[in-house]
């Protein structure tokens, strides 16, 4: 099979080599950023080695004209631009497996929408979510992860074509949950970094909790199935997220908390704010999430806005309050 990878950051450079242990395979990314002309020079990035049958295609048109399926991992919040430029070429036909996870912030639009949006042509759409760095996946340690669409045979394709022992790949049934559980569980991903940096990390039990709570109840008023926030596209991604050194999401909270500059990308910065957009559009109280968009935008200081999250009323757990 020919498969295109468009991105060459960690996540994109990693997937293009894992699909070219058994598939022809190009990478794109984007000319004159650092990691593409890295590659470009060195065949390498600081995680991996590109095999010697992976091609690095810098033009866009011939990186979609040569796969039929195409693999994007870039940042949640150029996907909408990104698509306008894909929709230039002929891609008829081909299917496109969102690797990212995110919701965009203006809009508070799902990926799939936006592509389904942008994308004027007839094309296949799935994501491709769940736990796993490349560091654990390059050491051959292997993960889980699913694949959801609205299109049933466009699941059971893609599972059945590209797992493997190293990524075990699951069918899912809910595209709303799986979206908005991916990009959420970054949000929670900083809150978790929060308390690291406050040295309250043992209060992670209650964040994964709490937090699963309040995205399941989004998801079942957004029409998803409200479990979806207890499968591996959220909960199943919290060691990933909330305890793992390599989780830029909980690195952000821990440095922004001790204010340390921190550059790399943690998409759960823009992504709160879509998730404020919606607990409003849908009226689903989500404080943990609030939390976290008051501290970073709203220069709330974090032990107090920790203080009243722990002074709310009493509920019951499982209840449709928080």
């Amino acid at each position: 099979m020919n498969v295109t990878v468009l991105g060459s950051g960690r996540w994109g450079t990693f997937l293009a080599v894992y699909h070219s242990r058994k598939n022809n395979v190009a990478l794109w990314g984007k000319e004159g950023s650092p990691d593409y002309e890295q590659l470009l020079k060195e065949r390498k990035n600081s995680y991996l080695e590109l095999p010697d049958n992976l091609i690095l295609e810098p033009d866009l048109g011939k990186a979609l004209d040569r796969a039929e399926y195409i693999v994007i991992s870039i940042s949640a919040q150029h996907l909408r631009e990104f698509c306008e430029r894909i929709n230039q070429y002929n891609v008829h036909g081909k299917t496109f497996i969102l690797c990212m996870k995110g919701i965009e912030s203006e809009s508070g639009e799902r990926l799939s929408q936006i592509v389904k949006d942008t994308i004027r042509q007839y094309v296949n759409i799935c994501v491709w979510v769940g736990p796993g760095h490349v560091q654990d996946f390059m050491a051959g340690i292997p993960n889980c992860m699913v694949v959801d669409s609205e299109d049933k045979m466009v699941i059971d394709d893609v599972v059945s074509k590209f797992s493997s022992d190293l990524i075990r790949l699951y069918l899912g049934d809910d595209l709303v949950g799986t979206e908005i559980g991916a990009a959420a569980k970054n949000v929670i991903g900083i809150a978790a970094g929060m308390l690291d940096g406050a040295k309250l990390s043992s209060l992670k039990g209650a964040l994964m909790a709490r937090g699963a709570r309040e995205v399941s109840r989004l998801i079942n008023a957004m029409g998803g199935n409200e479990l979806s926030a207890y499968g591996l596209a959220h909960l199943g991604d919290y060691e990933a997220t909330l305890f793992s050194p390599h989780s830029q999401n909980r690195m952000f909270g821990e440095k922004f908390i001790t204010k340390q500059p921190y550059s790399k990308l943690a998409e759960g910065v823009a992504t709160v704010k879509a998730l404020m957009k919606l607990s409003q559009e849908y009226n689903v109280e989500m404080p943990i999430s609030k939390l976290v968009y008051d501290v970073i935008y709203n220069n709330v200081d974090p032990m107090k806005a920790l203080s009243a999250l722990f002074d709310r009323d009493v509920k019951v757990e499982f209840s449709n309050e928080y």
